[in-house]
């Protein structure tokens, strides 16, 4: 076996993120994203909707939640809270008996009193533990039960305000008992001396710390952070004890008058919780909880089951984020590894990277009206994407992606990275250019080659064509499932155009009572609304001014829509619905259309859906145009439309 190289040590790693973890998949997650966005979500709530719902290697914010309320659950449904009541009964009854055990054969009339002094006990287990207080034992064992209750008590009481107590205090001396209470009267003191706000307060607490450090695990650097830590600690124990019946409640204030057999220390624990209250009001000091189970908790356990409840409710919070300014740094990782263990805080770790990376990469950026939106860089994925995906469809149909921007094979001007598959000529300058570059900032003093240095030149048609791409967004596009499907389309082609044909002129036009020109950020954010009319009219009107601003450029004209005609434009400006159509806003559509043909523009409409009407109307379309009607379904939309602009394209 290897040994460990001298100098060098393991151990968890704390500085940051960690180094072995897998990276956060940028591109699965802002594929979710622009999803989201696209069926009509804001970028803020698309985030939201995908930390809460996770990715395919983390849970969600959702499903930590879920396993928060079931601990909680499972904390409610399993314990109760009269175990210490429980232990000193028992502890009682076993005094008891063992010490009529021991007077039973004692034929001295002593014995009989004693005797007749333990059947005249009151009934209630602190009444008779309080009567006991001054009774002289004859057995031991006995006196050793009686005494147990007593440290019982103490462990418990002082192990319900100070975390670890109970456990540091399983051998109690009189030397520990006076050590307690000194640092509550010392504490007492410091707390009261804060309270009045004494200039000396910082002086007295480091005294104190420096005396009575070791009663505190937590180290608390200062006196706020000792108040806090045992307000919070106090108040879980109140709120145990307002989950108790107010039998049981009162029983244990009874009973903790004998704690380690010293009133002194229920004084001072009494004292130190209502000058915590006075300095912390802000805790939860009158809430309560239900405990319906079977084991029993004592006060120190009861106490830290309040405690893990009011940190899963805070934890729960955390992971709603919903409270203004929420981040997922806010989540107490800490706090979530106790109650859930180490793989949820790896789950929320990674979604915190997620969100960081998604913010610092630049993929979503905040408008100057304050809102979240996408990137112009996010856009561009999802395009490449969008895109992708459309011409692997296409490919499945018999079409042909072309790996040229331009079949000609005239230089553009630009260049870009090689990829796989790429077979264009390489643009030399730039990629020695490049080599230089990575060589020079490595420090090398060789120039060597990568294949990550090479960029190819890229070569366009000296043909350029005016694109409108004419999208139905009234409501029918939404409730048949096509708004979506539309929005990929979209945003599909417009990535083809400015990345391979960037001499094109494209415009997206949608229409719904109105037309408007529109940019594709405003269209991917675009939420669906009920909005009766379909003016194709107004949008091939739009259209047509494109074409007309682009003379020198070849026409072509997409129409994606699922419903005839319903609207036309009057010379107002305002729009006029009817359905069915009138003959009016046939006549106004079609004469819009016959203007097109003028220009040379041929219509290609993609028909969604199989009305009858539209059916008829849109081959009419065709027909006067020169043009053509498709008749993709939703998920073959895409393609549809690319296809049929590269088929265009080739003609050029």
């Amino acid at each position: 076996m290897s040994s460990i190289p001298e100098g060098w040590s393991y151990g968890p790693w704390h500085d940051g993120p960690d180094p072995l973890q897998a990276p956060v998949d940028l591109r699965d997650a802002l594929d979710e994203l622009g999803r989201d966005v696209m069926n009509g979500s804001s970028p803020r709530s698309a985030l939201e909707e995908l930390l809460r719902r996770g990715t395919r290697n983390t849970q969600g914010l959702d499903d930590l939640t879920r396993r928060l309320w079931e601990r909680r659950r499972e904390i409610q449904q399993r314990h109760n809270l009269d175990g210490t009541l429980r232990d000193v009964q028992r502890l009682l009854d076993e005094a008891l008996e063992a010490e009529r055990r021991e007077l039973f054969p004692n034929p001295s009339d002593d014995a009989r009193f004693k005797e007749a002094e333990l059947d005249a006990l009151p009934s209630g287990t602190a009444a008779a533990v309080r009567e006991l207080a001054n009774y002289q034992w004859e057995s031991s064992e006995a006196r050793a039960k009686y005494e147990e209750i007593r440290e019982l008590l103490g462990r418990e009481l002082l192990g319900s305000r100070f975390e670890g107590m109970k456990e540091a205090l399983q051998q109690t001396t009189p030397e520990d008992v006076e050590a307690i209470n000194e640092m509550l009267s010392d504490l007492n003191a410091l707390l009261a001396a804060h309270a009045q706000g004494r200039p000396e307060v910082p002086e007295l607490f480091e005294e104190f710390m420096a005396n009575h450090g070791e009663f505190f695990p937590e180290n608390p650097r200062t006196v706020d952070e000792l108040i806090d830590v045992l307000a919070q600690r106090a108040a879980a124990a109140q709120r145990m004890l307002n989950s108790m019946t107010p039998e049981q409640r009162a029983e244990l204030m009874e009973l903790s008058q004998q704690a380690f057999g010293s009133p002194q220390l229920a004084q001072q624990m009494a004292q130190l919780d209502a000058q915590l209250q006075a300095l912390r009001p802000g805790e939860d000091w009158s809430g309560s909880e239900r405990m319906s189970g079977d084991d029993p908790l004592g006060l120190a356990e009861g106490a830290q089951a309040m405690s893990d409840l009011a940190e899963l409710d805070a934890l729960a919070e955390q992971l709603a984020q919903s409270y203004p300014g929420a981040r997922l740094e806010d989540i107490d990782l800490e706090a979530l590894t106790r109650q859930l263990g180490d793989e949820a805080t790896v789950d929320a770790r990674r979604l915190s990277e997620l969100e960081r990376q998604l913010r610092d990469q630049g993929l979503i950026e905040r408008a100057p009206d304050g809102s979240l939106r996408l990137s112009p860089k996010a856009l561009r994925q999802l395009g490449q994407t969008a895109l992708a995906d459309v011409l692997r469809a296409a490919r499945g149909s018999g079409e042909r992606d072309a790996a040229n921007a331009g079949a000609a094979g005239e230089l553009s001007g630009s260049s870009r990275h090689w990829q796989f598959g790429d077979t264009q000529p390489w643009d030399v300058p730039r990629t020695v250019r490049n080599a230089v570059l990575r060589t020079a900032g490595a420090g090398r003093g060789s120039v060597r080659l990568d294949v990550a240095d090479v960029e190819i030149a890229e070569t366009e048609h000296r043909a350029r064509a005016a694109v409108a791409l004419l999208v139905d967004t009234s409501w029918s596009m939404v409730q048949e499932g096509r708004w979506l499907p539309m929005k990929r389309t979209a945003l599909a082609l417009h990535q083809l155009i400015s990345t391979r044909y960037r001499n094109d002129a494209l415009q997206l036009i949608t229409f719904g009572r109105y037309a408007t020109a529109i940019e594709l950020p405003r269209l991917i954010g675009m939420e669906g609304t009920w909005e009766q009319g379909t003016n194709a009219h107004h949008a091939l009107l739009l259209a047509g001014r494109h074409l007309r601003r682009h003379p020198d450029a070849q026409p072509v004209v997409l129409m994606v829509t699922d419903g005839e005609p319903t609207a036309h434009l009057e010379p107002d400006g305002t729009a006029e619905f009817s359905y069915p159509p009138e003959p009016a806003t046939l006549r106004k559509t079609i004469f819009e259309v016959d203007r097109l043909a003028k220009l040379g523009a041929s219509l290609t409409v993609f028909r969604l859906g199989d009305d009858p009407r539209l059916n008829a109307f849109v081959d009419l379309l065709a027909r006067r145009s020169g043009g053509r009607v498709l008749a993709p379904d939703a998920d073959g939309l895409g393609a549809a439309v690319v296809g049929d602009y590269l088929r265009t394209r080739r003609k050029l």
